[in-house]
């Protein structure tokens, strides 16, 4: 009896077993799958983008670096020299009708625009002829207009030229592409793919620093204009001084 009691209990802890076996089977199979680790993401900084333009990015970097140079230089010359006293040609009238012309002199030197360089040549030639003064008024104004000329053809140039290096650029990627499928004899996007980063990256280079030079040669020029045309009032006010009525 006691045998047959012994076997019943082992054959009831055999069922338990399978039992807790299948159900942890059971439970896996509606439990839902981890979800793969996500691969890592590969980043492209822009210093490594530019590299990817090729041996054409230095002149490249050169040609922004002297755009900034210049359009900054140039923009700091300009301001200055565009700067002029509302009252300037109101005392240069009240210094000449009450003879004082030292004065007057004196005030055109301590001026920084190109207009009292102007009238200052102007006072030096009182007592001449018309015409005389006013040649020498216009003669000084050209050199000042020069002075502030001065390295903007460069912003011209580099506008002109930048996009013809992106071209250089683009013909270099495109002879590299042949010339890696010549070597692997394969036209997959690997392979293909250091010439285009070439191309397209050289391209885009050149036409935003052309189109910056060319921006920056506009603003200067509008300001020159500016300033230009406070010249040109300057010295026709200065002729009305000399002629007036009240000379």
């Amino acid at each position: 009896m006691f045998n047959s009691v012994l076997i019943q209990m082992v054959v009831s802890g055999a069922n338990t077993a399978a039992q807790v076996v299948d159900s942890a089977k059971t439970v896996a199979t509606q439990m839902p799958l981890a979800a793969p680790a996500p691969a890592p993401e590969h980043t492209l900084s822009v210093f490594d983008l530019v590299m990817k333009g090729g041996f054409i990015m230095i002149p490249m970097a050169i040609l922004l670096l002297l755009t900034l140079f210049y359009f900054f230089e140039r923009l700091i010359v300009i301001s200055k020299l565009s700067k002029m006293d509302k009252n300037f040609m109101n005392n240069i009238k009240d210094y000449i009708h009450n003879g004082n012309l030292d004065a007057a002199k004196a005030l055109c030197k301590s001026a920084t625009a190109p207009a009292a360089r102007m009238v200052e040549k102007g006072l030096s030639r009182l007592g001449k002829p018309i015409k005389e003064i006013e040649e020498a008024m216009e003669s000084v104004g050209k050199l000042e207009i020069n002075r502030m000329e001065k390295n903007l053809s460069i912003l011209s140039l580099i506008g002109r030229i930048a996009p013809i290096f992106g071209f250089i650029g683009t013909i270099a990627g495109v002879i590299k592409i042949f010339y890696d499928i010549s070597l692997t004899d394969n036209i997959s996007i690997g392979v293909i793919s250091t010439g285009l980063y070439q191309k397209m990256i050289t391209s885009a280079t050149g036409l935003v620093i052309g189109l910056l030079a060319f921006i920056f040669y506009y603003i200067l020029n509008s300001m020159l204009d500016k300033t230009i045309n406070k010249m040109e009032t300057a010295s026709v006010e200065f002729m009305d001084i000399i002629n007036g009525p009240g000379k």
